[in-house]
């Protein structure tokens, strides 16, 4: 009976914990890139992008963005370590994503920038990443 409450305790413990991993609050709001890291090759390093694309996460679950000219907007939703896009329109199936539809990205986010590196779609053989900046 003993292990019975230790079992059900540990893994309502986890259940409990992990609710705050999947809160998008912290995304809310306007994102420019600023930087990619890439490799020629050789070691991958920063390099600054102008006039980088701009994403915008609203509380709904959705977001615009102007990475692609054919469709701006879509939802979006984060696990774990990853964030999912799906862009909304009905014609628009960009090289990019998954057999679900959705562009994914392993997230890594910060005060005042986030990191995006690709998941899905053709990546980067050397690999690849996305900074942007909190606008």
């Amino acid at each position: 009976m003993r292990n019975s409450f230790y079992i059900f305790f540990l893994v309502f413990s986890c259940f409990s914990c992990s609710s705050d991993e999947f809160d998008n609050s912290d995304l809310i709001g306007k994102w420019k890139l600023t930087e990619a890291y890439i490799s020629a090759g050789g070691p991958q390093y920063w390099v600054d992008v102008e006039n980088g694309e701009e994403i915008e996460f609203f509380e709904n679950g959705g977001f615009n963005s102007d990475r692609f000219t054919e469709c701006t907007t879509g939802i979006y939703s984060k696990n774990q370590n990853g964030l999912l896009l799906k862009y909304s329109c009905s014609q628009f199936n960009p090289v990019s994503e998954n057999e679900n539809g959705f562009i994914t990205y392993k997230l890594e986010l910060y005060s005042n920038y986030l990191v995006l590196t690709p998941t899905s779609g053709p990546i980067c053989i050397e690999g690849c990443s996305y900074k942007y900046q909190k606008k």
